[in-house]
Order: C-alpha cells, then structure tokens, then sequence
C-alpha cells in the first residue's frame, strides 16, 4: 500500500488564493482590502498578482505588510509577454518572485519570461488556459511550469471558461508533469472571489515553507470537497473525502474508475477498482459534491520514467 502526497506525513493543510487582483492592477479594491476579505473568510494565505505590465508600472505588489500572526502573504504577479499563437500576450503565474524581478527584457517573449520567473525562485502556473484558447503547441513551450489552472474562477463567472483540465490532461498523455491548481483570480468587479484555492501541506504558514511545498507538490486543489487520505495499493485505489456524490479516478486518454452514489447518497470513503485505467502511467482523482462543486489530486505517477 501506498500512501500519497499530500495526504501522508507530517505539517497540516493550509488554504490559500494564488492569483489574485487589485487597483495596483485591474482590480477593484485596495491590496490592503483584498488582503482582509480573504483572511475573514478563512484564508491562510494569499499571493496578490496584479498584471506585471508597463501599463500598471510594473507591479510586483509588496504584502508582507498584510501578513498577521494567523495570515501569510507570498508575493507574486502575473506576467505577460508577445504572444500566443493566438496573436495574444500571454498570461503566466508568478507566485514567490523577489520583490526586484526585472521588467521585461528587449524582445523576451512570454516562456522566456516564464524560465526568468522560474530561475528566480517562483511557482509558475499556467493561467487559465481555456480562457484565452491557449494552444498545447504553446503550452509546450511552458515544460518547465510547475502548474496548470485547472479551475479559474473568474474565468467561469465571466465566461464560461474555467476549466483546464483539457490542457493538463493533453500534456499528461504526452509525458509532461505539471501539478494542478483551482484559483480565483478575482478582481472584485464582479462575485469572482472565493471559488478555487488549493490545500498545502506544510509544517508552518510561512511564505518560505508554503512555496517549497507547492514546489514539491504537497497540495490538492478544490472548490468545495475535502479530500483527506489517498491511498493505492496494486488493485485498488483507496480514498476518504467530505461528503461526496461521486469519486472518480482518471487515466490516459479515455481511461477511468468511478464510485457514482444514487439520487441522495453520498460516499465518504470509497474503493476504486484500477483495473479499468488499464496500463495507464498516470491517474488523478475528482470528487465531487452534491451540488456539482469539485476537488481534485495532483496527477500521480504509477508507471513509466
């Protein structure tokens, strides 16, 4: 029996918003409102990302002002560069930049500027892919990200356009290994907050000690759900949650497992056959609650280099 990350070991999970806006950007409301908004509603932390963009000046927003002794900030910004196959800027998370980063370079183009972030010590994500029509070519080009938004909250509100997990399943079957992450993205000019957020375990709230474990993977991203233990063995995949309508275990290409309850029922603890994914490398597992809200593993590695 195998007992996954972040479910096994030490540290405790902490909730946090990793994309984020405010009027240093496009966003309708002050960094220090933002700021407070989330830790009332129970947030351990939060990264304000507000468009690193000539437009705005090029902020990389400075909250360490905002962190208190039950709430952490981590300093971030979302990047932009020339351009998709679209013809679009690119949009690319930034979560644990120095405050320093430097404003785009001459002629850098948007993975560029995603390897400078990486190189200089942050998380890089994906932003909602759907979004914007974000191409697998271009994603490719993004190997080295940590991450894609495979929920964007904002996006769904707006446009219809939340979910990533078309993305991250198709660089999945390709080989690549990106972890998953459910965020915000709220600029408050609408009722975009609260939507998405990822769970790190971690053994303190600190910014130093967040961003390592996010690194490492040590997180699970959710709307709603809980998901609290995962556990494989060669037959079987063993999972305990919050109450839930279905959990279901996905593979490559059309590859799945599934506990679907009746109208009503709900399951806390399931046992999920692994032979229907076959000789999948990879599997993920969603659960999913009474009124649709989803929560999702990074995707795990079971076979293959």
């Amino acid at each position: 029996m195998t007992d996954l990350a972040p479910f096994a070991g030490t540290g405790r999970f902490w909730k946090g918003n990793v994309h984020t806006h405010s009027t240093r950007s496009d966003g309708a409301l002050p960094v220090e409102v933002v700021c407070a908004r989330y830790r009332d509603a129970g947030y351990d932390f939060l990264s304000i990302t507000d468009h690193f963009m000539e437009r705005f000046d090029w902020p990389v927003v400075d909250t360490r002002g905002q962190r208190t002794a039950g709430f952490t900030t981590i300093i971030g910004a979302e990047l932009h560069a020339p351009a998709t196959s679209h013809g679009e800027r690119w949009h690319i998370l930034a979560v644990g930049l120095p405050l320093d980063f430097e404003r785009n370079l001459p002629g850098e183009d948007g993975p560029a500027l995603a390897l400078r972030a990486s190189r200089a010590g942050a998380f890089v994500g994906i932003a909602h892919p759907a979004w914007y029509g974000l191409t697998t070519a271009d994603a490719r080009t993004l190997h080295f990200a940590d991450a894609v938004e495979v929920y964007n909250h904002t996006s769904q509100v707006r446009t219809d356009r939340g979910d990533g997990w078309y993305l991250l399943d198709a660089l999945l079957n390709e080989g690549a290994r990106h972890t998953a992450i459910a965020v915000d993205d709220a600029h408050f000019h609408c009722d975009d907050g609260f939507g998405g957020w990822i769970n790190v375990r971690a053994e303190s709230c600190e910014p130093e000690v967040l961003l390592a474990a996010m690194k490492a993977g040590r997180f699970y991203a959710s709307q709603g759900p809980e998901i609290r233990e995962v556990t494989l063995t060669p037959d079987t995949i063993e999972i305990a949650c919050s109450p839930a309508r279905a959990v279901i275990a996905v593979g490559r290409a059309s590859k799945s497992s599934q506990v679907v309850t009746e109208a009503g029922g709900e399951v806390t603890r399931a046992v999920l056959p692994r032979e229907p994914l076959g000789a999948s490398p990879w599997l993920r597992l969603a659960v999913v609650d009474a009124v649709g809200r989803r929560a999702w593993t990074n995707p795990v590695w079971v076979a293959g280099p």
